[in-house]
């Protein structure tokens, strides 16, 4: 829903809260794009349990579902280069100087993610672009190129059947060892300019149609950080300076507007205590050991405490104690 006042120069969108709400006890992964980083970050820092992008950063809607899904590594996609071993399911933060020991990696990856599907609340799927390059000898979609020379690639557009066939043999998959798991979709609001301002549009409409397709199923529901950052936000003041990136005010936005989404108001309320707690902790006093510094430190673990019937706090407590004399 977007209202607009005369009075205002930007139109804003207001979010709809959802119908069942996240809470800290829940277990919520996130993979995709870069922006699932950004969230799973969020989500972590505010205590939330939380198993973020744990396989990489991943663009396309193939390469993501086909992860997500895996029990087990194709072997044909293990390359070597440059005296590195990769896997072209995976990015290239994965590597190894052997490839045994980069499969035993990747295999531990997998049933990471696998176990933590099982009693997952939600997982929140961040789509970065429909663009994708395929081997030209096997035809397989790859997630990365590994700087392997582009001529054995073909780069090809994504059509809208294929994606969502990937996404119904995915669910089917998924709700087999887990009933209840609910799927929280995001398309990037991070631009693909290298493919072209307009290849780019069309790319991430057909996310943004999929995405919406997807959605009429009741355990399917779309987050629009998209249209946040493209018509809230429409503002380059809100970039980062390579002027793609989300800046880390409109960050802060969108993390604001996906709480009112998903959170409950009592988990709102919580947050928003606990940021006081957080800036209290990220203070740096002149003098440390000073009277009113010490009693300081003293009043903001008898705070924390509080926050224990929520979450786990020790860290918090672990690392003002230390500052106490």
């Amino acid at each position: 829903m977007v209202i607009h006042n005369a009075n205002n120069f930007r139109t804003e969108l207001h979010v709809r809260p959802a119908k069942q709400p996240l809470g800290f006890d829940d277990n919520i992964l996130t993979i995709g794009s870069c922006f699932s980083d950004n969230i799973g970050g969020k989500l972590k820092e505010n205590k939330f349990s939380v198993l973020a992008n744990p396989l990489g950063t991943v663009y396309n809607p193939i390469s993501i579902f086909k992860l997500l899904g895996s029990e087990d590594l194709n072997a044909t996609k293990f390359v070597e280069v440059g005296g590195l071993w990769y896997h072209l399911d995976f990015h290239s933060q994965f590597n190894g100087r052997d490839r045994k020991t980069l499969e035993t990696l990747l295999r531990l990856k997998l049933q990471e993610v696998r176990e933590f599907v099982r009693t997952a609340k939600a997982v929140i799927i961040t789509l970065g672009t429909s663009f994708v390059y395929e081997r030209k000898d096997s035809r397989d979609v790859v997630a990365n190129c590994h700087k392997i020379p582009q001529s054995k690639f073909e780069k090809r557009l994504l059509g809208l059947d294929e994606m969502k066939a990937a996404f119904i043999e995915l669910r089917s998959t998924l709700l087999a060892i887990n009933p209840s798991l609910r799927f929280v979709f995001t398309v990037s609001p991070v631009r693909h300019i290298k493919d072209g301002i307009a290849e780019n549009q069309l790319s991430k409409s057909l996310l943004r149609v999929l995405c919406h397709e997807l959605s009429q199923d009741t355990q399917v529901s779309y987050f629009p950080a998209y249209e946040m950052m493209m018509d809230d936000l429409r503002d380059y003041r809100f970039y980062k300076t390579d002027m793609i990136h989300p800046s880390e005010m409109a960050e802060d936005y969108i993390w604001d507007k996906f709480q009112l989404t998903y959170m409950s108001e009592q988990s709102q309320r919580i947050l928003m205590e606990w940021g006081k707690i957080q800036a209290a902790l990220s203070h740096r006093p002149f003098n440390p050991k000073s009277e009113n510094h010490q009693k300081f430190l003293k009043d903001q673990v008898k705070k924390l405490d509080v926050f224990s019937e929520y979450f786990d706090i020790e860290e918090e407590r672990a690392f003002l104690k230390k500052q106490m004399i």
